[in-house]
């Protein structure tokens, strides 16, 4: 979950429960009062005492009218409704010790229910804001308050009362370690709600991608009977156009069907459930330049003339990577980067290696993607082809395929402006002796 958006999910899960308590306070302080004036036999001001109680009856009223309302309009104002209910808490409870003893009152500790509440629910700025309103309310009561005798701590001498000192310097170190604490607590549920949130996403790509491989595997197998049958049919069209009806434009078509045909199994064969799996291929030792030569094979003219792979390498090394699987996630991107341009306008591919990573860099002179595209760009099944010219897998493989490599696949781009796609996966390198 978005970190910005926990202060309001949090306000409205704990919303219910505060108001519980504030009858709960409500209920409370009545019966504490009416004991100390009438049982205790303590000399209190009952009626402006008993009217704080009422103030936050009223306001719980409110509190929970608004939280069984259907109406989720003003929804995302939750937190900062919650901190306005402390406050409200908070000045109440300060009158009440001023009522009634002031500093002396055993009850002043209650500051640091509201402080613990807004460490766990609410924003940092809010808790800390919190916290320094209590510690000036309670400062306050040290001035401004009603004596009881029976509460007041008697002192021989004059001079200043060290103890109510100490009090408040106590207090205040309470609300500071509560309030950091607190939050502390609050930042690491947050972050194991994340990690949390973030294993669920990686467990759904997984199930996505396990459910791309049966459909290779299906595909591959359904498709294995038609590809036979074109075969022979132009094995047979070419042995008739060669040898009864001579015809050369004709033996050539069926020549470039049965090497299309063949290509099609060598594709289905990597979508077979031996090889559906990209990161399962073996790790295999292969240099730089045989990756770029065998990558510049799987491109037909036109396309190859389009495609400005690199003249020379500064780097001669020897690559260890699961080479048929970076090489078609290659192909994926080189072959968005060539339907994405202009015909007859080059697409540059860059290689770099440095810290142990090699990177790919594709780009083009389309028109570039927006910001809603490039958002989106690498989810299964995206696309802005038309139909029928691509399901929007290419991407999504090539991203999985650097992650579960310990790589990433990124993407720049600007409308009008092109976009530039950078393929980073780890390897390990040879020197190659020249």
């Amino acid at each position: 979950m978005n970190s910005s958006r926990r202060p309001e999910f949090a306000s409205q899960m704990a919303l219910p429960w505060i108001v519980r308590l504030r009858y709960g306070m409500v209920v409370a302080q009545i019966a504490t009062a009416l004991v100390a004036q009438y049982l205790l036999q303590i000399s209190l001001p009952i009626f402006l005492i008993l009217l704080v109680p009422l103030i936050i009856f009223s306001s719980n009223l409110w509190l929970a009218h608004r939280t069984a309302s259907t109406d989720l309009s003003d929804r995302g104002r939750t937190s900062s409704v919650v901190m306005g209910i402390f406050m409200l808490d908070i000045f109440c409870l300060t009158a009440l010790l001023m009522l009634s003893g002031g500093a002396a009152n055993p009850f002043s500790v209650l500051y640091l229910v509201h402080i613990t509440l807004a460490a766990i629910i609410l924003k940092k700025d809010q808790t800390w804001f919190l916290a320094g309103l209590s510690i000036l309310c309670f400062g306050l009561l040290f001035v401004i308050y009603r004596p009881v005798a029976e509460l007041e701590i008697h002192i021989h001498g004059s001079g200043p009362n060290f103890h109510l000192l100490g009090m408040w310097v106590s207090f205040s170190v309470a609300v500071l370690l509560v309030a950091l604490f607190s939050a502390k607590i609050a930042q690491l549920l947050s972050e194991r709600e994340s990690s949390l949130l973030a294993m669920q996403e990686e467990l759904s790509k997984r199930d996505r991608l396990a459910s791309l491989v049966t459909l290779a595997a299906g595909a591959a197998h359904e498709l294995s009977t038609p590809l036979s049958t074109i075969a022979v049919v132009a094995k047979e069209l070419e042995l008739y156009a060669s040898r009864t009806a001579t015809n050369e434009a004709v033996v050539d078509d069926s020549q470039l069907i049965r090497s299309e045909v063949e290509r099609c199994r060598t594709i289905l064969r990597r979508m077979s459930v031996h090889g559906a799996e990209p990161a399962g291929e073996p790790f295999e030792m292969v240099s730089l330049q045989t990756l770029l030569d065998k990558l510049k094979g799987e491109f037909s003219q036109p396309a190859e003339n389009q495609i400005e792979f690199p003249t020379t390498l500064r780097e001669q090394a020897m690559l260890k990577i699961p080479r048929d699987a970076v090489v078609q996630a290659l192909v994926a991107l080189v072959r968005n980067a060539l339907e994405s341009s202009k015909p007859g306008a080059p697409v540059q591919l860059g290689v770099k290696l440095s810290g142990g990573f090699a990177q790919f860099a594709i780009t083009d002179r389309g028109l570039g993607m927006s910001s809603e595209t490039l958002r989106r760009v690498g989810e299964p099944f995206f696309t802005t082809k038309e139909p029928g010219k691509g399901m929007g897998l290419g991407v999504f493989l090539a991203r999985t395929l650097a992650e579960r490599l310990g790589g990433q696949l990124t993407f720049e781009s600007a409308e009008g402006f092109g976009t530039s796609v950078f393929l980073e996966i780890p390897v390990i390198l040879k020197a190659v002796c020249v």
